[in-house]
C-alpha cells in the first residue's frame, strides 16, 4: 500500500491541468503521477521530461522500453518492470525476451535486439550498476558499434529518468496500477 494519499485531483487542484495531459496520454493517470501531484511543479517537470526523453530523439521507442526495462529490473522496482514490460509486449516484444532484459546481465543477446543494440544496453547497464567503473574500452565498443553522442546520451538519458522514478516510488510503495 502506497504511503502517501494517492488521491489528489480534488486536493491539489494547481496539477489538474498536467493531470488532465497524462489522462490524454494514458487513457488514466498511473499511480506515479498521483504521487509526484502532491507537487505540481515537480510532477509538471517530470511529466515534460518524460514526454521529451520517450517520445522525441533518435532511438526508437521500443529500446527505449528495453533500457527503462532493464535498468528498473537491475534496480528491482517492480513498479517500472511492470510497466515497461507491459508497454514492450504492446510493441510485439515476446515474454521471454522482457524476462531475458529483466533477468540477464548484459551478457545474452535477447531476442529482437542486434549485436548493435546490445552494445548500447552493456553500457547503459553498467552506467546504472557501477558508474565509476565503466571504461573508456566500453564507451569505444558503442561508438564502434554506430552510435554517435547524442545517441548515447539519449540512452543514458534514460536511464537517469528511471533511476529517479525507481527510488520515488520504492521509497513510497507506490502500487502497481496497470
Amino acid at each position: 500500500m502506497a504511503r502517501i494519499d494517492l488521491s489528489v485531483e480534488s486536493k491539489v487542484p494547481e496539477a489538474a491541468e498536467t493531470l488532465q495531459a497524462i489522462e490524454a496520454a494514458f487513457g488514466r493517470v498511473p499511480n506515479l503521477f498521483r504521487a509526484y501531484a502532491h507537487h505540481p511543479p515537480l510532477l509538471r517537470a517530470n511529466w515534460e521530461k518524460v514526454q521529451c526523453v520517450m517520445g522525441e530523439g533518435r532511438l526508437d521507442r521500443r529500446l527505449k522500453e528495453a533500457i527503462a526495462l532493464s535498468v528498473s529490473g537491475d534496480n528491482g522496482c517492480a513498479y517500472c518492470v511492470a510497466a515497461h514490460g507491459r508497454a514492450l509486449k504492446a510493441l510485439g516484444t515476446t515474454d521471454s525476451t522482457v524476462e531475458s532484459l529483466v533477468n540477464q546481465n548484459g551478457e545474452g543477446l535477447p531476442e529482437g535486439f542486434d549485436e548493435r543494440e546490445l552494445a548500447l544496453l552493456r553500457l547503459v547497464r553498467k552506467s546504472n550498476r557501477s558508474p565509476m567503473q565503466v571504461t573508456d574500452e566500453e564507451l569505444e565498443a558503442v561508438h564502434h558499434a554506430g552510435w554517435s553522442d547524442g545517441e548515447l546520451v539519449e540512452a543514458l538519458g534514460v536511464m537517469e529518468l528511471f533511476i529517479g522514478f525507481n527510488r520515488f516510488l520504492d521509497t513510497l510503495q507506490i502500487d502497481i496500477d496497470f
